[in-house]
């Protein structure tokens, strides 16, 4: 209890923003599935849930001053398995071409709404995290770190989204996995798709993180 006084005191700000984000979200697909008479895009629920996870642990984590680094090291590795599902949602614009022609504009306003709520909070993780790791490894290069992490991120959206692996699968099909991960890096030519979208959106994910942090210092 006294951790979530703490966190409600600290970050009041950054918490209105996210919630006034994801009442937006839900109020637009409430209209959505009104107007369509469909419940299609309700996963949007789950999904924007699961990019919430990371950002809740980094806040968590930011709550405990005697953290150790093993700690840190192992809450690291689990933030890591949940953070793609984050920009993951920006994928979900794919499911607009089942929508109707009529509301078309309002499928795309639903979603993105949704993944701009995910990138908010996938942005805000990862400098949680930045401070964290500095605060605890002052001499690893971070800025380099959270670069490969984008990209890592990148990869994991299409593990995601082609593959259909879900976070949880790390520890129920992590042999299944970890096999198409290198099927993947040992065929790169075979794979080119992969690679190519790991490479495009990661650098979507890396201008978007430089455009975020300056913003935020301003």
């Amino acid at each position: 209890m006294e951790t979530l006084k703490t966190i409600v005191q600290t970050r009041f700000r950054t918490l209105s923003l996210i919630s006034v984000a994801l009442t937006f979200s839900v109020i637009l697909l409430m209209v959505r599935m009104k107007l369509n008479k469909s419940f299609f895009f309700l996963f949007l629920i789950w999904n924007v849930f699961l990019a919430i996870i990371p950002y809740t642990i980094t806040m968590y984590l930011s709550t405990k001053p005697n953290l150790s680094k093993l700690k840190l090291t192992l809450w690291s590795l689990v933030w890591l398995a949940f953070l793609p599902n984050a920009p993951y949602i920006v994928t979900d614009l794919i499911h607009i071409r089942i929508g109707s022609d009529s509301l078309l504009w309002l499928d795309i306003l639903v979603i993105l709404s949704f993944a701009l709520s995910g990138l908010l909070l996938f942005y805000m993780s990862i400098l949680d995290m930045q401070k964290l790791v500095k605060s605890k490894f002052e001499k690893l290069p971070i800025e380099t770190i959270s670069i490969s992490i984008l990209f890592l991120c990148g990869f994991g959206v299409y593990l995601g989204r082609f593959l259909r692996y879900n976070s949880w699968e790390i520890i129920s099909q992590p042999h299944l996995l970890f096999l198409d991960i290198l099927n993947i890096i040992m065929a790169p030519f075979q794979h080119y798709d992969a690679w190519l979208f790991t490479l495009g959106f990661g650098l979507f994910l890396v201008v978007g993180f430089w455009m975020f942090r300056n913003l935020n210092k301003i």
